[in-house]
């Protein structure tokens, strides 16, 4: 596949993923665990069908000491059993929180009070701002048809 566009040469897009990439760093270095980061990430990025950011956050979660169980599992983890209710918490959100425009009434307020359980507001904070920072590189990355398959772990930061 070849992609329609490319983000480095334009000094817009070049602008803006910098600056969306910088954004990002405030939930790299909060509490949220880096494990439950990976998870949202991929679970937004399978639902969105976003393979660029598959590819990356998949090989970034096992380069991390993911498991592959826990990562070929991420899309049924409903029916599995290796997560914990945490994770299991963060992942409603992120379905509902990607979802938005298939659920009448947006995010529910059972699964904003199932993540306050186990999230504090700092957390939340990340979480959210999570959900919304890796739907903004899938829509960007799937609008464009970026190919996937040769990230490295570590290129992006």
């Amino acid at each position: 596949m070849e992609a329609r566009f490319d983000f480095y040469s334009n000094p817009v897009a070049s602008k803006f993923l910098k600056y969306l990439s910088s954004a990002g760093k405030a939930v790299r270095e909060s509490t949220l665990p880096t494990a439950t980061q990976e998870l949202v990430k991929i679970r937004a990025s399978q639902i969105n069908g976003c393979a660029v950011c598959l590819d990356a956050h998949t090989k970034e979660a096992a380069h991390a000491g993911e498991t592959s169980v826990r990562l070929n599992l991420i899309a049924a983890w409903r029916e599995a059993k290796v997560f914990s209710e945490a994770e299991r918490a963060a992942l409603e959100l992120t379905e509902q929180g990607t979802r938005i425009a298939d659920a009448a009434g947006g995010v529910t307020d059972e699964a904003w009070a199932n993540a306050a359980k186990h999230y504090d507001e700092d957390q939340l904070a990340a979480l959210v701002s999570l959900i919304a920072a890796i739907n903004t590189f899938n829509r960007m990355n799937v609008i464009t048809q970026q190919p996937a398959g040769d990230y490295q772990v570590g290129q992006w930061g």
